[in-house]
């Protein structure tokens, strides 16, 4: 195996140390706005949890040890005065630790155990290995030492509040290593099969393969291109609960889950070098359609949540994905796609349009993905155009389908709903200058400041020409220097952190730089995605950002923020290469 470079070094505050496949990383972020001084192993199975402390310790004090920490994609390391520790995915489940000079200790990350919650820790008699079994994720983690000496064991077997954990250190050669594991009820005695370096050089190597099929494109002017595609990589988890497919999950942080929006974005980007994930990445909300259609507002490890739905965007991106696939999807996977996005289609067609109604309206406005986005101040049960622009592009992708699958009377069926829901759209929420709501129980309309009023650009080459303009000088106006903001940064409700209501998110960046360009508004465009890559390349790949410092808010290790931006990242550089050929 030839050596794989370590790839780009990130922060651990900002993007959890993990490995493709894995349902836990290493991380000091703990919860939304809990951040520990030392590092954690954190599982998202059964949720976000913080199961196990990692302390480095100094060896002739048994106390911690002052240490930084880096990261890259195979090694996360503790570099203190005279010693180190290192640490390296094995494994999905297992991790294995190595330490010189520096000593570590492993203790539970909850004190008090209860008949229904923290962690039990004891010593397991058939292999002497060391055994934590956490209530909240349902799982057990066996720490295995290798090599160097057990100096203390703390609170095994007991009840009630304690400290439980133990302390390794080095034997006569100065280095110590052990093996953390994160299994179901039991698994034979751990047995090493490579020695650390080799580990962590097989590590690399993973994590190269798949850049190198995610990004092949990469140079110097896409220099986030390797993080981004880290984020990607590392927050991807195999099929385990309630996820039916390998799955990218929004984060490793405490947005672990994958949205039946989100997941469009994070299919698009993986396309090219990993289409049968792109497909699973589609695939997996649709795994759990309801019997009305319906897709669910979100999926994880031990939840599927009904409550919200999200916006269909989903014939807008199937219709990127099979021209981004590098083989078309088989007769078979096209109607079986095709039977889901029509049932979804008929979700918002008849369980989501009132009676005599011509559109279909939102409940709330988490089910447009917008959650608290100024359109839903007056009323949150309400007929808007972007739901209308969405729901067109869905119903064209499904004629399609329909076409493709010599199924001429669907496809002409299909044809008609969308002329006819355009021109709803058209007659009854466009003023001659603007967008606006309407009450889905009256006839009260009202317009905002709000990006999403301006969604319909993502009809592109299917509106008029006048309103195509028209809305590409609003959008203009929301442009800051690092992006669009979605609120108006004049409006009286503009909010630095206000979620919906100021920041600057990566799919209403990719809905609308691709809504323009297919407009014909390429300049535009252009400037949208190059803010856009810029923010990223300078401030990571938060869940959204301030639209007027750049500064990454909430969960800073978001997916499809990373996978916007190869997107984008992807698309500038074949366009600056076709027009350097020109």
């Amino acid at each position: 195996m030839s050596a794989a470079p370590p790839g780009p070094a990130f922060s651990v505050h900002d993007v959890p140390f993990s490995t493709y496949g894995s349902w836990f990383g290493i991380s000091p972020v703990l919860a939304e706005k809990t951040r520990a001084e030392d590092l954690h192993l954190v599982s998202h199975q059964n949720g976000m949890h913080a199961v196990l402390s990692l302390v480095p310790l100094d060896p002739a004090t048994g106390e911690r040890a002052e240490a930084l920490v880096e990261a890259t994609p195979g090694l996360l390391s503790w570099t203190g005065k005279g010693g180190r520790v290192g640490l390296a995915y094995e494994s999905p489940n297992t991790v294995r630790v190595y330490g010189e000079r520096l000593g570590l200790r492993v203790t539970a990350a909850a004190r008090t155990l209860t008949p229904f919650s923290g962690t039990y820790f004891y010593r397991d008699p058939v292999d002497d290995a060391h055994i934590f079994t956490s209530y909240e994720t349902g799982r057990r983690y066996r720490i295995t030492v290798l090599s160097g000496t057990v100096a203390e064991v703390s609170g095994a077997q007991t009840l009630g509040a304690d400290d439980r954990g133990l302390m390794v250190t080095a034997s006569t050669d100065g280095s110590w290593e052990v093996a953390v594991e994160e299994l179901d009820s039991a698994r034979q005695p751990y047995r090493p099969s490579a020695a650390f370096g080799e580990v962590v050089q097989a590590a690399r190597q993973s994590f190269a393969e798949f850049v190198n099929a995610v990004a092949p494109w990469r140079s110097s002017d896409t220099p986030a291109a390797e993080l981004a595609a880290y984020v990607v990589w590392s927050a991807t988890v195999r099929p385990a609960g309630l996820v039916t497919r390998p799955a990218v999950l929004m984060s490793k942080h405490w947005m672990d889950k994958v949205w039946s929006w989100d997941h469009c974005f994070n299919a698009l980007a993986l396309a090219p070098g990993h289409p049968q994930l792109a497909w699973d990445q589609f695939s997996l909300p649709f795994d759990h359609q309801d019997e009305t259609g319906a897709l669910p507002d979100s999926v994880t490890h031990s939840e599927v949540l009904y409550n919200f739905v999200k916006p269909p965007i989903h014939g807008w991106a199937l219709g990127h994905l099979r021209r981004r696939l590098p083989k078309p999807p088989s007769r078979a996977q096209l109607a079986d796609v095709y039977a889901r996005l029509a049932r979804w289609t008929d979700f918002w067609l008849t369980a989501r349009c009132a009676p005599g109604a011509d559109l279909p309206h939102y409940q709330h406005g988490n089910d447009s993905g917008w959650d608290n986005a100024t359109t839903f101040d007056p009323e949150r049960v309400v007929v808007t155009a972007d739901l209308a622009a969405f729901l067109t592009l869905q119903l064209r992708e499904l004629a399609d389908l329909a076409d493709e699958l010599e199924q001429p009377d669907d496809a002409r069926r299909w044809t008609r709903t969308a002329d006819a829901t355009q021109a709803a759209m058209l007659d009854t929420l466009w003023t001659g200058d603007r967008f606006v709501a309407r009450s889905a129980d009256g006839s009260d309309t009202w317009s905002s400041a709000s990006l999403l009023d301006l969604m319909p650009i993502a009809l592109g080459e299917y509106l008029p020409e006048d309103i195509s303009a028209v809305l590409a000088r609003r959008i203009e106006a929301h442009l800051t220097p690092y992006g669009l903001a979605t609120e108006l940064p004049t409006s009286p409700h503009y909010l630095p952190d206000g979620y919906w209501r100021g920041p600057i998110w990566a799919p209403a960046t990719v809905l609308v730089e691709d809504g323009l360009r297919r407009g014909g508004h390429h300049r535009l465009a252009d400037e949208i995605s190059a803010r856009f890559r810029a923010l990223c390349e300078k401030h990571g790949f938060a869940e959204n950002f301030d639209a007027l410092t750049g500064t990454g808010l909430r969960d800073r290790a978001y997916t499809w923020t990373a996978s916007s931006y190869l997107l984008l990242a992807e698309a500038h550089v074949h366009r600056h290469s076709s027009r350097s050929r020109t």
